[in-house]
């Protein structure tokens, strides 16, 4: 399959997401400390899970979102918009989002990266709040391998919040495989909700075309699968990512 194929894929995923689908929140993503100045991105990307449980099945979400890196050290991302479904409803608008990363350290600088990811989250459903989230972005080179690590702290605020913080965290690995212009990247996600009594992992396939103008059109497609009860049986990941000057 070439890589254009395989980026004419995740888009046809991510379209059938919102159309097929508990609760779930659309956080399938690990987060990466590095940002480039001057790069603009728009994103698309979204999950769908399957389960044999009423409750679990069908639960699905995605996010369209645009970004751009104003300095050596800060990108801002606004999440235009944002759908979710839960088992058995309908899709509908969830909020918007504005997320910023931090670039903490320069490349190579420490054994690994560091950024801080910090975000407000407007939720448009009635009775849920909105939430603040915070917290550090590892990344380690070693070769081929590439390695990322998040730890997310979210904070409900505003009418009907509760006064707890929870935590969530997700860890990537990934070989990548430079042919050209293009890399390809086998490697697998784990997503740990403890909050949601949700486990999963399984392997995602990512990739990159890189042109000669230093434009970038990124993809990636996965199914990361539930090793405790609390989490649906397998959940479909799409991400499509086009990046510019």
């Amino acid at each position: 399959m070439t890589t254009n194929s395989l980026a004419i894929a995740a888009l046809a995923i991510m379209l059938g997401l919102g159309a097929n689908t508990a609760h779930a929140d659309n956080d399938f993503i690990v987060y990466s400390p590095s940002v480039i100045q001057g790069q603009s991105e728009v994103e698309v990307y979204g999950f769908s899970s399957q389960d044999g449980r009423s409750n679990l099945n069908g639960a699905s979400g995605y996010n369209i979102s645009a970004a751009h890196t104003f300095t050596s050290w800060w990108k801002a991302e606004v999440y235009v918009g944002q759908f979710s479904r839960p088992a058995g409803g309908t899709t509908h608008p969830s909020g918007y989002e504005l997320e910023n990363t931090f670039q903490l350290t320069s490349e190579g600088e420490y054994w690994a990266n560091l950024g801080l990811l910090a975000s407000y989250a407007h939720s448009k459903q009635e009775g849920v709040p909105s939430v603040v989230e915070f917290g550090p972005l590892l990344e380690k080179m070693s070769g081929h391998i590439n390695q990322r690590l998040n730890f997310i702290f979210t904070k409900q605020i505003g009418a009907g919040a509760n006064n707890t913080y929870s935590l969530r965290s997700a860890y990537s690995v990934g070989y990548n495989i430079n042919a050209g212009r293009a890399t390809y990247t086998p490697g697998i996600e784990v997503y740990i909700r403890p909050a949601d009594n949700a486990y999963q992992i399984g392997p995602v396939f990512s990739g990159e075309l890189k042109s000669r103008g230093g434009t970038e059109l990124g993809y990636s497609v996965g199914v990361v699968f539930g090793i405790n009860p609390g989490a649906p049986s397998r959940t479909l990941l799409a991400r499509l990512e086009y990046e510019f000057f």
